[in-house]
């Protein structure tokens, strides 16, 4: 496994982690759970990924009565949970980042996980109705109390996550360290061009959640719909319209032919592709089945195969690369 300080903080992250969106209470029994963390931490996975708002809170529970059972030190590992979407409360308090939902969640976090604090707390998404400047306090008051360490966005904009740093730096608070947005072949644009300005600015690292794209670059609906897959989960309609159109489809497979011509596999290939991009930190995994975690943890030596001649390629049959503004 590779490491990497995560942004310009000295948290050191492994390059690949796991996560639990629809897998953790819910796609997966419980026991499937425990044997995919097992796999990770034994292969050096340090990272697991999570949000209230994942299975409503169970997927909380699920993750933290394995890491009770496992009973791993708790200086191996690191956990993230989200705030914002709530668990499923109708109440107005019941999400958003205001100070009181902020704090109550976090909170309610640690009792899901039976943990005594956050390594990872992220905002997971912008919230129109709380200024930031609000926000910012309330993450630093989190930290002060030690009940988290770092603290980070996900899906924010470039100048969002700038007006919480500059907010920080000027009262002397601690900003985010950390966004977690969506990046693999087909979804480019913000980690590649939007961020560009803000990597070194703001010391930004990156958790890349969607590497495969909801499964498409696995190549497992090249042919048919498998009835088994995230995309066939009920409420997730959204996913399937956004990821599988003919122009996609036809794309996967010129590049699962290449990934042959290497000897990859088409998702090995297509993780190692988002590791190669030296602004992400950590790419994360979300195995349903052990065997696609054990093949996605080739994408660490499948790197050396990239090389520029065959980027090049990947970049020919892609043709979605933006193009850095000249200033």
């Amino acid at each position: 496994m590779e490491y990497t300080n995560l942004g310009k903080s000295g948290l050191q992250i492994s390059r690949l982690s796991l996560g639990s969106w629809l897998t953790f209470g819910k796609q997966i029994g419980d026991d499937v759970a425990e044997r995919l963390m097992d796999i990770a931490y034994e292969n050096g996975i340090n990272f697991f990924d999570n949000a209230e708002i994942y299975a409503r809170g169970k997927s909380e529970i699920v993750m933290g009565n394995i890491l009770k059972k496992k009973n791993w030190s708790r200086d191996s590992y690191i956990v993230s949970s989200k705030v914002c979407f709530g668990t499923g409360g109708q109440w107005p308090t019941q999400k958003g980042l205001s100070r009181k939902h902020v704090i109550e969640a976090c909170e309610q976090a640690l009792k899901r996980f039976q943990l005594d604090y956050l390594d990872l707390y992220f905002c997971h998404r912008p919230d129109k109705k709380t200024p930031i400047e609000e926000t910012v306090w309330s993450m630093h008051q989190l930290i002060m109390q030690g009940k988290i360490l770092y603290w980070g966005t996900s899906e924010w904009s470039a100048q969002e996550i700038m007006e919480a740093h500059l907010f920080a730096k000027q009262n002397h608070l601690i900003g985010p360290i950390v966004e977690q947005p969506e990046y693999n072949m087909f979804t480019r644009e913000k980690v590649e061009v939007e961020f560009s300005q803000i990597y070194k600015t703001v010391g930004l690292g990156t958790t890349i959640w969607s590497p495969l794209a909801s499964g498409i670059l696995s190549g497992k609906y090249n042919q048919d719909f498998p009835a088994d897959t995230r995309l066939g989960i009920e409420g997730l309609e959204w996913l399937k319209d956004k990821n599988i159109t003919e122009e996609r489809i036809d794309k996967v497979k010129k590049m699962a032919l290449l990934a042959s011509e290497i000897d990859l596999s088409l998702p090995v290939l297509s993780l190692a592709w988002c590791l190669k991009n030296p602004n992400v930190s950590t790419v994360i995994l979300g195995a349903s089945k052990e065997k696609q975690l054990i093949e996605n943890l080739e994408s660490i030596d499948a790197q050396e195969k990239l090389s520029e001649e065959i980027m090049q390629k990947i970049e020919k049959i892609l043709d979605n690369k933006k193009e850095l503004a000249p200033y």
